[in-house]
């Protein structure tokens, strides 16, 4: 089991150094929400999201012009993640509560990357606990794929020991994306971002009228 966890950390972080590099390099154009970065951003990032088909956690099949109609935190990780995901989430639900208790209109899609285990009944478990305007999304191993695809994210099935089949691990990217419904993708957070610096950020935007 220990060599599971290290092969997922080894993997997670190899994706992380991917990914960073991915939204951050770019050809140094100016950045009209400078100000609201914590670093700069490539022009390869605007390619980041786009359209999707997922099931939501009523049983609904949604598209992204269903699910990101106001400022929206994306995250892709699973219910049964043993400790990454119900920390970035909880994380990411601070901040949703720091916004609102300023006036911020925001919400989160939770995305599942283990459509196998992840009914939306499970996901409505998991996010009416982390925060009432966070939004469970699964669907068929396909659409969750064109999804993480679109976003640029990274997920895989680990090999579960002998008699654990039901209990494998899946590593996955640890990004949380700001999306908004016009302009789309607008910056990251990192797993070490804290809820204050998160809700600063994220309101930074929104003044700004991204």
């Amino acid at each position: 089991m220990q060599r599971i966890y290290a092969i997922s950390a080894a993997t997670a972080i190899a994706a992380l150094v991917g990914v960073t590099w991915f939204v951050t390099s770019g050809d140094g154009g100016k950045d009209a929400f400078a100000d609201c970065r914590s670093s700069a951003i490539g022009t390869g990032a605007a390619s980041i999201g786009g359209p999707f088909e997922l099931v939501d956690e009523t049983g609904k099949t949604v598209t992204e012009k269903d699910v990101i109609t106001k400022p929206t935190l994306v995250y892709f990780g699973y219910t049964f993640c043993p400790d990454v995901c119900p920390l970035d989430n909880a994380r990411n639900a601070a901040a949703m509560r720091i916004l609102d208790e300023k006036g911020y209109d925001v919400q989160a899609a939770f995305v599942s990357v283990d459509p196998e285990r992840d009914t939306p009944e499970h996901l409505a478990d998991f996010t009416s606990y982390m925060h009432e305007n966070m939004i469970g999304l699964t669907g068929t191993p396909e659409q969750v794929k064109a999804a993480s695809q679109a976003y640029k994210t990274y997920f895989r099935k680990q090999e579960p020991e002998e008699g654990q089949e039901e209990y494998y691990l899946i590593d996955h990217s640890t990004f949380t994306y700001l999306m908004f419904p016009e302009s789309g993708f607008a910056d990251f957070f990192k797993r070490d971002e804290t809820p204050e610096s998160m809700a600063q950020r994220v309101g930074c935007f929104i003044d700004a009228g991204a």
